[in-house]
């Protein structure tokens, strides 16, 4: 199974992303050039450069995990309220706020100001919200102790 499977990704990567299927020529019409044909220049076809695609691929990533330690982070609140839990949870909270808020703002928000006002916007709510937040770490009780006592007064 593991042969098989080594064997499909070596055929998918040179078979599908080699040069021969990546380059296409495109000759429209020849130049003619002191009495003989030349092909006319050929033009290539590229997906995305790879260092924008590496840079999607780790942000995904990164919101992963992120996502993740969210999934640790939040019964270790529970159990344990100090001040290095309430600012992690502060900065996972925000940042995971302001990636998925960031995504909605790029798919519904169009135009050429629109976008980049609204992702203005954006980056200065994400850091009035993890300002808050910390400021309320610092100078009250806490996130967490603050949810447990939300908790215990129901």
């Amino acid at each position: 199974m593991a042969a098989t499977v080594g064997i499909l990704r070596l055929a998918n990567r040179n078979l599908l992303l080699s040069p021969q299927l990546v380059t296409r020529p495109f000759v429209a019409s020849g130049l003619l050039h002191r009495n003989r044909l030349q092909p006319a220049p050929t033009t290539e076809f590229h997906t995305s450069p790879r260092s924008l695609a590496a840079l999607a691929s780790s942000h995904w990533n990164a919101e992963r995990v992120l996502v993740v330690s969210m999934l640790g982070l939040f019964p270790l609140a529970y159990f344990v309220q100090n001040p290095a839990v309430d600012y992690g949870l502060a900065a996972a909270v925000v940042l995971h706020g302001h990636w998925g808020f960031e995504q909605i703002v790029t798919d519904y928000i169009h135009g050429p100001l629109l976008p980049r006002l609204s992702k203005l916007a954006l980056y200065g709510a994400s850091v009035l919200a993890f300002a808050g937040l910390c400021y309320f770490n610092y100078n009250d009780v806490g996130i967490t102790k603050a949810v447990s006592m939300i908790w215990h007064d129901l």
